[in-house]
């Protein structure tokens, strides 16, 4: 073989190896990111989201290449305006506010439809917590007249839905010195003697009313009565709920409301990606691993993921669910 054949042979294996690199990296898979937005690191959507996302992460033997995290936020009405605006992926929300965000009504009047937006699963029952000084004397919703009342913050679904129960019993915002906190600082408040009671939407036992409740002693104000009655007929999202006696320290049983907390995301999705992240969180390790994790991981189950959805599912996601049977 003469030097230039010999060159050329040469340049030609170095290009086909340069090529079948380029080949090899084209197909490799790239991550994709599939941020979670929950609410403040208080309540109850942040270490929920957390475990959603650690389950379903690639690394941990989820959904192949696909890293979740968990991302805090100001709640159900952020997290549907990070979806709406392409800056998440998915997000926890009331299922009244999805409602709401989806046919352009009640919070989002005026502001135009979130027409994408799609159901990934119904998580868990979201439980209306009045959280009371013990000696504030407040024994019902009426008692809050006067009283210095946290509603949450703006952008947040507790801060509609304590709109809502205020107006139940003929109250406003100025019916009550209000205040516009995250639950974390209202218990802070609470506490400290500065604040009568506050509002708080999600799951029970959340862990800053467990701690409240053992350093300080609360009420829990009763959410009932006709008025209420009267209430749930006009939001149906809504459902009557009790917190069972001694789930937060020497509290009884006190009846109250309830909304679902819903997985959002947008119709934009792939359709087998949403796929995979639902197969993944009803599989077999991701329960064991919701069901260790919280009280509240218990309750996220295939039977009751499109219970009360309020808006449509996911194409990927209803692939799913009619493949299970769960959905007809």
């Amino acid at each position: 073989m003469n030097v230039l054949s010999k060159t050329r042979r040469l340049a030609f294996a170095a290009v086909a190896g340069v090529v079948a690199i380029g080949a090899t990296i084209a197909v490799a898979q790239t991550p994709a990111f599939f941020r979670i937005g929950t609410g403040g690191t208080a309540g109850t959507y942040y270490p929920v989201g957390g475990l959603i996302a650690n389950v379903i992460s690639g690394a941990n033997g989820g959904v192949p290449d696909l890293v979740a995290t968990a991302v805090a936020s100001n709640g159900s009405v952020a997290n549907i305006n990070a979806i709406k605006g392409g800056s998440s992926e998915s997000g926890f929300s009331q299922s009244d506010v999805a409602y709401w965000a989806h046919t352009g009504t009640g919070l989002f009047e005026g502001k135009g439809k979130v027409e994408d937006l799609r159901v990934i699963a119904t998580l868990y029952p979201e439980t209306i917590h009045l959280v009371a000084r013990k000696d504030a004397n407040i024994k019902s919703v009426a008692d809050l007249k006067g009283k210095r009342v946290s509603l949450d913050e703006p952008g947040s679904g507790t801060l509609v839905d304590s709109r809502i129960v205020l107006g139940a019993f003929g109250l406003t915002e100025k019916d009550v010195k209000a205040e516009y906190l995250k639950p974390g600082p209202a218990g802070d408040r609470l506490r400290d003697g500065a604040l009568d009671a506050y509002f708080f939407v999600g799951g029970y036992p959340t862990g800053a009313i467990s701690e409240l409740a053992t350093s300080s002693g609360i009420s829990l104000v009763p959410i009932t009565g006709p008025e209420i009655d009267k209430m749930l007929a006009q939001y149906q999202f809504f459902a009557k709920d009790t917190v069972p006696a001694n789930t937060y320290k020497d509290v009884p049983e006190t009846p109250t409301i309830s909304v679902n907390a819903q997985w959002l995301t947008s119709a934009k999705q792939p359709d087998d990606l949403v796929y995979n992240i639902v197969k993944t969180l009803y599989n077999e390790k991701s329960r064991a691993a919701l069901e260790a994790g919280h009280a509240k991981g218990k309750l996220v189950t295939l039977q009751t993921a499109t219970n009360g959805l309020g808006i449509p599912l996911h194409p990927g996601a209803e692939k799913f669910y009619k493949e299970q049977g769960v959905l007809k």
